[in-house]
């Protein structure tokens, strides 16, 4: 083997370079950042530890800098509601409120308390998107209730903060309630919700009910905006008492206010994206800071920026900040905190002083870059691609190359390509660097991780390409993709392999279907094959997502088998890796194995790994270590190895 510190590269074929960035080391100095925020001068943040079996652990830095877990084990600070959960945890004045993984109970933990103390009442019952209602020393959150028979009940409720009394409700009878936010004087709560068939990023409504001096709904709640070809993000009071909330009525999710009843005017109207595809809750695109002031942070072609906006309209240029990818902002009066990450910059917390202006990162996402600087050497920058489309119109991609300092590939050697296709699927591909990326191009492998139709980032008629074409608009641009790597001379067209999660593994499996002989391999994370199977069996918050992707079931019946895979495996030809958490309430297990079995009959090459203890993303060290070997070993001797027929 070639001496890695040697500054002569080796000539060697693409994919079997030698890399020091290994799964052990991804493993044991990577974690989950999920969420950041700030109470008085202390900075609190939310992580998912892989060395602890995925536990997610509250954590403080104080304003002396002294860091320390809060939440002790065994709890888990993660909630379930719509199973992908988020908004777990409200931090006030030092005490920490969050939602626990294995009873889904809310706890009080009390500043200098060393244990939490249980104070949700209702069995049965899942939390998240608590405020703090000061005027009441009560909590006000969405609670979904999964006791009775039939579909779970979503509500938004109160309880008291130390548990003492019942929970009240303060707005029920539609199918889906998030960020309730309580104005500053406790007057008036507001909130979105959204009914089946629809998911928050398609059709959303932001209602208001003015409260009494006990705390219930004292008029008719009124509805502020919103319809059914309009997306709202992020409602949120002022310290003056002024409601803000994120809309897509442009044609992208622009940042308005409400100046009167029923009269609104955008703040800062721009062909870009001030909001999210609201899969988890707590999310937060902008916040108030002192004097007045407003920060946000948008998205304008794959690139993040942070701006503040004064009380009179005016606005900064763009802060300068080692982050292009900003996913959560929290302000103060004079800072803020964020969750950002660049091409050579992992997903970090950082607080940011604005007078004098200072960017300080407080944690990041893995320490390997510190340990061991030399790694920098093999990190693979991303580049946005724009290719055409089956309809003459542009999609877009994240294009990673080989990068190796000890290696160089063959003369005339095209590197083989890995086709990533993201989740969601309404989501989008991210910039910021994930060693696991780099695991592929540190061993001689291209990526292009595609932007496909339908994903955010792009505005709403972007997203809209995938209405009632999942399957297929997702599949041609990945198709694309790699057909437009290899036509400028960037890959090999002939060793393609394709992979995803979730939504993305659907993409996987019917690209080997489905794909026109393009990709020779692919690995499938936790993905569907039986959309029919899916629609009956999946949980709440996606029972109806697939009126939109595919059509009304059973009327569309015709269309949901045309597009599942599990129907195709006779057109099969090529080897395929699945990988599959036990308890996934999402994708549940019975899709990976009909299609492993069909793999089976047809004598192919198989991979099936299922992950006890795992559900929707793998959580614990040991199995993202597995999976991502197993996928390397399998793409080694079944991608790279030309002539192979089966």
């Amino acid at each position: 083997m070639p001496n890695l510190t040697s500054p002569i590269a080796t000539v060697a074929p693409c994919g079997s370079w030698r890399s020091p960035i290994i799964s052990d080391l991804i493993v044991a100095e990577s974690i989950d950042l999920v969420d950041v925020w700030l109470d008085g001068k202390d900075v609190y943040w939310c992580e998912g530890r892989p060395k602890e079996n995925g536990r997610y652990v509250v954590v403080r830095r104080r304003a002396d800098g002294m860091t320390q877990d809060l939440t002790p084990p065994p709890f888990n600070a993660r909630t379930r509601v719509h199973e992908y959960g988020g908004g777990a945890v409200l931090i006030r004045d030092g005490v920490v409120y969050f939602s626990n993984f294995d009873d889904q109970r809310l706890y009080r933990l009390q500043a200098g308390e060393a244990m939490p103390q249980p104070i949700g009442q209702s069995p049965g019952c899942r939390y998240a998107d608590a405020v703090f209602d000061a005027t009441r020393q009560r909590i006000i959150c969405v609670r979904e209730d999964h006791s009775g028979p039939g579909e779970a009940v979503n509500t938004i409720v109160a309880l008291p903060a130390d548990g003492s009394g019942p929970e009240a409700v303060l707005a029920s009878g539609n199918d889906f309630y998030s960020n309730p936010r309580l104005s500053p004087d406790g007057r008036q709560l507001a909130w979105l919700t959204w009914n089946h068939p629809h998911m928050p990023w398609v059709s959303t409504e932001l209602w208001v009910a003015k409260l009494d001096a006990a705390g219930g709904v004292a008029t008719a709640p009124r509805c502020v905006a919103g319809s059914a070809t309009e997306s709202l993000f992020q409602p949120e009071w002022s310290p003056e008492g002024v409601l803000h909330f994120v809309s897509d009525i442009s044609g992208w999710w622009n940042l308005y206010r409400e100046h009167a009843p029923g009269r609104f005017e955008a703040l800062f109207p721009l062909k870009a994206e001030f909001g999210q595809p609201q899969w988890c809750f707590g999310a937060a695109t902008y916040g108030f800071i002192g004097g007045g002031r407003l920060l946000c942070t948008y998205i304008e072609r794959g690139v993040s920026r942070v701006v503040v906006l004064g009380p009179d309209g005016t606005r900064s240029a763009p802060l300068v900040l080692p982050f292009t990818e900003v996913s959560l902002v929290r302000g103060a009066a004079d800072e803020f905190v964020l969750l950002g990450g660049a091409p050579d910059q992992p997903m970090s917390i950082a607080r940011v002083s604005l007078e004098p202006f200072a960017c300080r990162v407080l944690r990041r996402s893995t320490s390997l870059l510190e340990q061991q600087p030399s790694l920098r050497d093999y990190l693979s920058r991303p580049e946005l691609i724009a290719f055409d489309t089956a309809n003459e119109r542009k999609a877009y991609a994240w294009y990673y190359r080989p990068q190796n300092p000890a290696f160089k590939k063959q003369d005339n050697e095209r590197p083989p390509l890995i086709v990533k296709s993201h989740g969601g699927p309404t989501a989008a591909a991210s910039s910021t660097l994930d060693m696991r990326t780099q695991f592929w191009t540190s061993r001689g492998y291209a990526v292009v991780d595609v932007d496909y139709g339908g994903s955010t980032g792009y505005g709403r008629e972007y997203r809209e390409r995938l209405h009632l074409q999942w399957g297929i608009v997702d599949l041609e641009d990945c198709i694309r993709a790699a057909k437009h790597l290899a036509a400028i001379g960037e890959t090999d067209g002939e060793r393609v392999a394709i992979t995803g999660r979730s939504a993305g593994g659907y993409t996987t499996l019917c690209g080997l279907v489905f794909g026109q002989g393009l990709f020779k391999i692919g690995a499938s994370y936790y993905g569907v094959g039986d959309l029919e199977t899916l629609v009956r069996e999946t949980h709440k918050f996606e029972s109806r997502y697939l009126d939109w992707l595919v059509g009304k079931y059973p009327e569309e019946k015709a269309a949901y088998v045309e597009r599942s895979p599990i129907h195709f495996t006779d057109r099969l030809s090529v080897p395929v890796i699945l990988l599959q958490g036990e308890e996934d309430k999402i994708v549940p297990p019975n899709q990976a194995e009909l299609f492993a079995e069909a793999v089976r009959r047809k004598g192919l090459p198989l991979g099936y790994l299922l992950f006890e203890k795992e559900q929707h993303g793998f959580r614990r060290a040991e199995n993202i270590k597995r999976s991502l070997d197993a996928e390397l070993d399998f793409y080694s001797v079944l991608l790279l190895r030309s002539g192979l027929r089966f």
